[in-house]
């Protein structure tokens, strides 16, 4: 399996009118699709001594635990305000199309915990920017960051100068 743009649809005017969205979900389906692009993103991260992957709400719920265990790592789950039971620390971001805000547990990370963060989609960067931000708050090391796509026309990889970013499909527009 090579072509994995050929498994992802684009939907027009989604979530609203001039936005094409990448669905993953087709590719999502295709076992042999779905197993591959799990065992690249492990394989780059195998030695990275990874202690914990912090999957984004929502669809990076879908990759990141289970490269949290091929990793030997704990997961953590970065939510939408009021989902998560126990007390929370809150960053608030841009997004392409509005403002997001976005949770974890205030427990959810020791100092020096060695992390890796997980989403679906790199855009303009401000969800894994604000991701980064709630990682160091709590002391936390960001060792990097993977997506499956990245929208390289949306320059997102300019707010996470300085970190390690993997995006295993590129679009340029």
């Amino acid at each position: 399996m090579k072509d994995f743009k050929q498994l992802i649809r684009g939907v027009p005017d989604f979530p609203k009118k001039g936005i094409l969205f990448y669905d993953i979900t087709t590719l999502l389906k295709n076992p042999l699709a779905l197993r591959e692009v799990l065992d690249t993103m492990a394989s780059r991260y195998r030695d990275q001594k990874i202690d914990l992957v912090l999957g984004v709400e929502s669809r990076g719920f879908i990759f990141a635990p289970t490269l949290a265990c091929q990793l030997g790592a704990g997961f953590v789950p970065v939510r939408k305000p009021g989902k998560l039971p126990s007390e929370t620390i809150q960053v608030t971001y841009d997004l392409e199309y509005g403002k997001d805000t976005l949770e974890l547990h205030k427990d959810a990370i020791n100092k020096g915990q060695r992390v890796l963060v997980v989403d679906d989609l790199l855009a303009t960067g401000g969800t894994a920017a604000a991701v980064t931000q709630l990682i160091r708050r709590l002391g936390g090391e960001v060792v990097g960051l993977a997506f499956l796509v990245e929208l390289e026309f949306l320059n997102g990889r300019k707010k996470l100068a300085g970190y390690d970013v993997f995006s295993l499909l590129q679009y340029q527009e």
